[in-house]
C-alpha cells in the first residue's frame, strides 16, 4: 500500500568525535531552531521520540535538534550492529505525521536547561558570551552532534554544559579548553577561564 501526502523520509548517519555517539540526520525538521537533551528516559517524558528511542535496550542517552538525533550507545554495542533497525525506526517515525516529536506543553513542565538567547537582566559579559555561544560555536558544535548550553558566569569563570555527542566525548574537553576559551579570552577580556558543568 502506497500512502500518499507524506513526504519520504531519508536519515543518514554522521560520526561524531565521541565513539559511543551517532548523528542521524533526517531531510526533515524534527525541533527548528532549538534542541533538547534527554540524558535519561526519566528526563525523556516530553518526547514521545525519545521515550521509543529508549525502549532499545542500548541507548544511553537521546539529544534532538533542529534535523538531526544524536543518540548515545553503551559501550558493548558496536554501530554497525544496531543502525540499520535504528535508521528504519527514524524513517517510519518520521513518515507518519499524527506522531509528535516534541510535546512543548509537557516540555515547559520539565526543568530544561538555560539557552544562549540574551535575557534583559543579562549583564554585559553575559550578553557577549551568550552571542558568542550562539554565533560562533552552536553551528560547530551542532556539526558534530551535539550543543553548548550557558550555565552561569561568575567572576571570570564561564560554565558551560556539553550535551549530545559533546557530552562525555573526551575531544569535547579539548574543544572547551583549546577553542572555545581560548576564543572567549580573546573575544572577551573579562573572562578568565571556561569549565565544563557535568549532567
Amino acid at each position: 500500500m502506497i500512502k500518499t501526502g507524506n513526504p519520504v523520509i531519508s536519515i543518514y548517519t554522521e560520526m561524531t568525535p565521541n565513539p559511543e555517539t551517532m548523528k542521524f540526520v533526517a531531510n526533515k525538521l524534527l525541533y527548528p531552531g532549538k534542541s533538547v537533551d534527554f540524558p535519561d528516559v526519566e528526563s525523556a517524558k516530553p518526547s514521545p521520540l525519545a521515550i521509543e528511542l529508549f525502549g532499545f535496550p542500548f541507548i544511553k542517552s537521546v539529544f534532538i535538534a533542529s534535523n538531526f538525533v544524536t543518540l548515545t550507545k553503551t559501550t558493548e554495542t558496536e554501530w554497525s550492529d544496531v543502525i540499520p533497525n535504528i535508521r528504519q525506526f527514524l524513517k517510519e517515525y518520521l513518515e507518519d505525521n499524527t506522531r509528535p516529536i516534541i510535546n512543548e506543553d509537557e516540555l515547559a513542565t520539565v526543568k530544561q536547561e538555560s539557552t544562549n538567547m540574551v535575557a534583559a537582566d543579562d549583564d554585559d559579559v553575559v550578553k557577549r558570551i551568550k552571542e558568542l555561544l550562539e554565533n560562533y560555536v552552536k553551528p560547530a558544535v551542532e556539526m558534530d552532534g551535539g550543543a553548548i548550553q550557558f550555565k552561569s558566569y561568575n567572576e571570570g569563570v564561564v560554565n558551560l554544559m556539553l550535551q549530545g555527542s559533546c557530552s562525555g566525548c573526551p575531544s569535547s574537553m579539548i574543544t572547551l579548553k583549546a577553542g572555545i576559551e581560548g576564543m572567549m579570552k580573546r573575544m572577551i577580556p573579562e573572562v578568565k577561564e571556561v569549565v565544563a558543568e557535568a549532567e
